[in-house]
């Protein structure tokens, strides 16, 4: 019964779609293709050149016939040629264009063919699914179609993986000789991902170091091309924890923290939940504008004297606000401080820059103005787009007295069996220990803009999880802390001033899928919808 069975069954054959790859193309034999004198795309650029070009001289021949009076069937050599040149390369093109165009016309394959290829094709199908019931150790026929298939692609693919590592081995040894420059790596490959790869490799055996620690994979490097880093190798993973929930203004907000501090989340999630139990905090937005400060230089003090007049006249405000507008819909200019030093002028430019951090939307804004300027004080040398009058990025009492981004006071009262219960001490205690510390301990030391615990740990963990500029942390701690005895010394008033704080939910680091994230759950990304 088995031998019967045996003869009666019949092998299952791989459908031909699966067939991906021809055996000539893997073992490396030449194909009938190859053996063609010139490359198909050659060989119709010849024929077409051909075509036009015979085409040209007879009908430049004849029409010099026809003007001398002489007969069209007097042909000399040159012609005779030029009209067997036009019927190969006529017959070439018909056969090569034309064929399959009017075989498609006029022999149209009728109904009833589509029909029974259909029907040949559910047939096959069918049979197909009958060789699936069959158990893979009785079908003996089953791997015998396919493992030719399959050994054909794994050696195709292994030839590629082959020619890859060949080729990123030639561009590693480039670099690590010098003749190939690293940050060319995304231009010339195309393929972020590879670039950040082939660099990290270089820069292995360059330096003899490992980067091992170092996480390679799960990183769209696409998105910080031109943006956000250049010639990267890597990314570094920073935990980020959540403080919440953060009552302000009647409404609770989860603030994401990135940090490798231990014990700063766990005591922000305690001042949250002492606040929240309080009843909540308040704050109010005092000031909005980012600041960009050009240094000009004259020949004398005077001429520097007058451009200062001109910009803080009123009446010329409004036609250099139109100037300076021009370079954002969003840029709106507010203000021009101007203080000299000698024959150099520094120009404090402030403008509202909607939910952009704003540094490159002012810094156009700036260069609109100065252009502007020139006609009148052709004699104005630009030394710098940014003379440190602004001050980005630097402690700076400009920033401490007039404000940079967003200038901000938050308060609370926190209730004293709240400071005893979750704080652990008492109101006299803290209101203490915030004069002699904060206020006395900072004055003594020096401080500029310093009058407080450790405001720079807060922003600068809330700004690497949401992308903000981390530089800029310098500035935007600028803090002053007020504790004060209220409600007959029974509970705490606590304020904190925030002078500089320079922050944005558009652009720069905001657009990575991490910084995004987090920007979403404290509620706040992209732009406002109010």
């Amino acid at each position: 019964m088995e031998a019967r069975w045996r003869s009666s069954a019949k092998p299952v054959q791989a459908p031909k779609t699966t067939k991906t790859v021809s055996f000539e193309e893997v073992s490396g034999k030449a194909s009938s293709s190859e053996a063609l004198p010139l490359s198909l795309h050659l060989t119709n650029a010849v024929f077409f050149s051909l075509f036009f070009s015979v085409v040209y001289f007879l009908l430049s021949r004849w029409r010099e016939k026809i003007r001398t009076s002489t007969p069209l069937h007097l042909v000399n050599l040159s012609e005779i040629v030029a009209i067997f040149a036009f019927i190969a390369s006529f017959v070439y093109l018909l056969g090569f264009f034309g064929i399959d165009f009017v075989q498609s016309l006029i022999l149209r394959p009728s109904t009833d063919l589509w029909n029974s290829e259909d029907e040949e094709e559910n047939e096959a199908l069918l049979r197909k699914e009958d060789a699936r019931k069959i158990p893979c150790g009785q079908a003996l026929d089953c791997s015998v179609t396919s493992a030719p298939i399959i050994s054909a692609q794994k050696v195709v693919d292994e030839k590629l993986v082959k020619l890859t590592t060949e080729e990123e081995e030639e561009i590693i040894k480039a670099i690590v000789a010098g003749t190939t420059p690293s940050y060319s790596l995304e231009s010339k490959l195309g393929d972020c991902k590879r670039a950040a790869s082939i660099r990290r490799e270089a820069l292995g055996r360059i330096t003899g170091k490992s980067l091992s620690g170092l996480p390679l994979e799960g990183f769209d490097y696409e998105s910080i091309l031109g943006q956000c880093c250049e010639m990267p190798i890597g990314y570094v993973q920073i935990p980020v924890g959540i403080a919440w929930p953060l009552l302000l203004n009647g409404k609770e907000y989860s603030v994401p923290m990135a940090t490798t501090e231990g014990c700063l989340v766990a005591s922000t999630n305690r001042g949250c939940k002492a606040i929240h139990l309080s009843g909540g905090a308040s704050s109010v937005l005092l000031k909005d504008g980012m600041t960009r400060a050009p240094v000009v230089r004259f020949g004398t003090a005077k001429r520097a004297a007058d451009l200062k007049f001109y910009l803080e006249d009123p009446e010329n405000f409004e036609t250099l606000a139109v100037v300076f507008n021009r370079s954002s819909r969003f840029a709106r200019l507010q203000g021009i401080k101007c203080v000299i030093a000698g024959k150099n002028l520094y120009l404090r430019f402030t403008c509202s820059t909607g939910d952009a951090m704003g540094m490159n939307m002012v810094s156009k804004g700036v260069q609109n103005v100065l252009d502007f300027l020139q006609t009148d004080f052709p004699d104005m040398d630009v030394i710098g787009i940014s003379g440190n009058f602004c001050s980005d990025k630097k402690p700076a009492a400009v920033n401490w007295i007039e404000g940079r981004g967003k200038s901000v006071v938050c308060e609370a009262i926190i209730k004293g069996d709240v400071v005893r219960k979750v704080l652990k001490t008492s109101v006299e205690s803290l209101v203490e220990l915030n004069m002699l510390k904060n206020l006395t301990g900072s004055a003594m030391a020096g401080a500029l803009g310093g009058f407080n615990a450790h405001a720079s740990n807060i922003v600068s963990a809330v700004y690497i999880a949401t992308g903000q500029d981390p530089a800029q942390n310098i500035e935007s701690s600028h803090c002053i802390t007020m504790m004060e005895a209220v409600n007959e010394g029974n509970d705490l008033h606590i304020s904190v001033t925030m002078p500089s704080i320079e922050v944005g939910t558009v652009g720069g680091g905001t657009e990575l899928a991490s910084q995004s994230a987090c920007l979403n759950l404290l509620g706040v990304k992209g732009a406002s919808q109010e």
